[in-house]
């Protein structure tokens, strides 16, 4: 029963991210609910969806993959604290290359901050996130969650510069990148202030992960 419950739950997951995005089924459901409606109740579906698969994946029957060591742990606390980084120095942020980022109208190419580094900051970690979970998680339900989580991640950034591309304009975009790619890997940001906040925010949204891991998850993500 255990198999069968995650394996429902995987379909699931994976059917009401492919189908319920599709134009002809999306396109009624945003005219019935409206944009932001179909948005809000998309996104809590979707997190009812990943509970479910979470739950099923902690308890299907454990089949190993790899031993755990006393290494991954520590490497897991590593990029977790990375993740937080690339999260706090990119949402929010104008980024006209992906989703998460706001008032692109005001994005500067010769200042582009984090987008310098890396054109989808939210996949990027999404991907380490799920890379860093995947290796103290040897056990069979577990790597099949988070290397779907990693794909998803790395196939997200080649499907969004596609759709980018062809919203923009294929000229448009490329001479956008290049003049990112010209700008310097490391440059005064536009506000101090800002940059201050968003490392705090950081730093606090690991801390909180951390404290709130044993509560939330049931195991604590320390050694």
């Amino acid at each position: 029963m255990g198999w069968m419950d995650f394996v429902a739950a995987f379909a699931v997951f994976l059917l009401s991210h492919s189908l319920l995005l599709r134009p002809p089924i999306k396109g009624p459901l945003v005219v019935l609910l409206g944009a932001r409606g179909f948005t809000l109740a998309y996104s809590l579906l979707s997190i009812l969806i990943l509970a479910w698969l979470i739950r099923a994946a902690g308890e299907a029957p454990w089949v190993g993959v790899w031993p755990r060591a006393t290494w991954q742990t520590h490497a897991t606390l590593t990029l977790m604290a990375l993740v937080c980084l690339v999260l706090a120095l990119g949402l929010g942020r104008p980024n006209p290359f992906s989703f998460g980022g706001m008032h692109n109208e005001a994005f500067d190419p010769d200042r582009p901050g984090v987008v310098r580094w890396v054109r989808h900051p939210v996949l990027l970690a999404l991907a380490l996130w799920a890379g860093a979970h995947l290796l103290p998680n040897g056990d069979l339900a577990h790597v099949l969650l988070f290397g779907m989580f990693a794909g998803f991640a790395v196939m997200g950034m080649g499907l969004i510069d596609r759709r980018k591309r062809r919203e923009m304009g294929a000229e448009h975009w490329q001479a956008l990148r290049a003049q990112v790619a010209a700008a310097p890997l490391v440059a005064a940001p536009q506000s101090w202030a800002m940059l201050g906040i968003r490392l705090a925010l950081g730093v606090a949204g690991y801390g909180a992960l951390i404290a709130l891991h044993p509560s939330v998850i049931g195991v604590s993500p320390l050694p």
